[in-house]
């Protein structure tokens, strides 16, 4: 049976920015994209540990005129345009993304039903989203995103925070995060190689996901082996699916970008 495909639109999508306010005093800023006649559950977008709703740059608007599906982007609270804050990320902060903040995010956008699709760290945050929402979660893709915290990981962000030290480096990232940016990086290089959060996994979370799952995966991901994509996807409670991009390092969704956009089209085609 061929698979099912969405209806891509020539329009592009509307957008709208958006201003949630937090408990803690803070605001979130977050971004749609709405196609004209949008089609099933919104897809919701989770960034990465130096991410914001501007470095998925076209991938949203392409998604929604791809999928005819509305697209939804966040900074999470401490980066992007999202308000800066000044404490350390917990060890749990994977899991509070999910109970604390998202849930915020779902109200105020209405979202009652919706998709799920995150990269690397926000993949885990995306796992523990649908575990959390049951049914209403229809469909979740995780790219590039880590079940563990594997030598590899652990080897890269090493790296990566001897990268940073350079003030051209945290420069360049500070065009996405203003004056957050080297809390940005702290968050992210601090939090993963402390050995509070060695023993951190996604497991318990995937044994509750009750949607379909896709889990795409770099070939050459310096941050994660293959291990994890095949890890997600045999755990996962509903069953999943593994896709891995050859020649892809932890960016797929931009090294390989027309074929990631098509896998998850056709993915969210057949999901709900």
């Amino acid at each position: 049976m061929p698979l099912a495909v969405e209806t891509m639109t020539d329009t592009p999508p509307s957008t709208q920015e958006h201003w949630i306010s937090l408990p803690q005093q803070s605001r979130l800023y977050a971004q749609t994209w709405t196609p004209a006649a949008p089609q099933k559950a919104p897809l919701v977008l989770m960034h990465d540990s130096l991410g914001s709703v501007a470095l998925w740059r076209d991938l949203p608007a392409q998604l929604a005129q791809a999928t005819g599906r509305q697209v939804v982007a966040y900074d999470r609270w401490g980066f992007g345009q999202s308000d800066a804050r000044t404490d350390s990320l917990s060890p749990q902060f994977v899991g509070e993304e999910a109970e604390i903040y998202f849930p915020v995010v779902r109200e105020h956008l209405g979202l009652e039903r919706f998709a799920l699709l995150g990269h690397s760290v926000g993949g885990g945050m995306g796992i523990a989203m649908a575990a959390g929402a049951g049914k209403s979660c229809t469909a979740l893709v995780t790219i590039a995103a880590q079940a563990f915290v594997e030598d590899r990981t652990r080897a890269g962000i090493v790296e990566a925070r001897a990268l940073f030290q350079d003030a051209a480096q945290l420069e360049r990232l500070a065009k996405y995060h203003g004056s957050k940016a080297r809390w940005v990086v702290d968050a992210w290089t601090e939090t993963w190689l402390s050995p509070a959060f060695a023993d951190w996994t996604v497991d318990a979370w995937l044994r509750r996901v009750q949607c379909p799952l896709l889990a795409i995966h770099g070939e050459l991901d310096e941050y994660g082996s293959t291990a994890h994509p095949a890890r997600i996807a045999r755990q996962a409670g509903s069953g999943g699916q593994a896709e891995i991009i050859g020649g892809a390092h932890h960016m797929p969704h931009r090294e390989k970008a027309e074929q990631v956009l098509g896998l998850v089209r056709a993915f969210l085609a057949q999901a709900d």
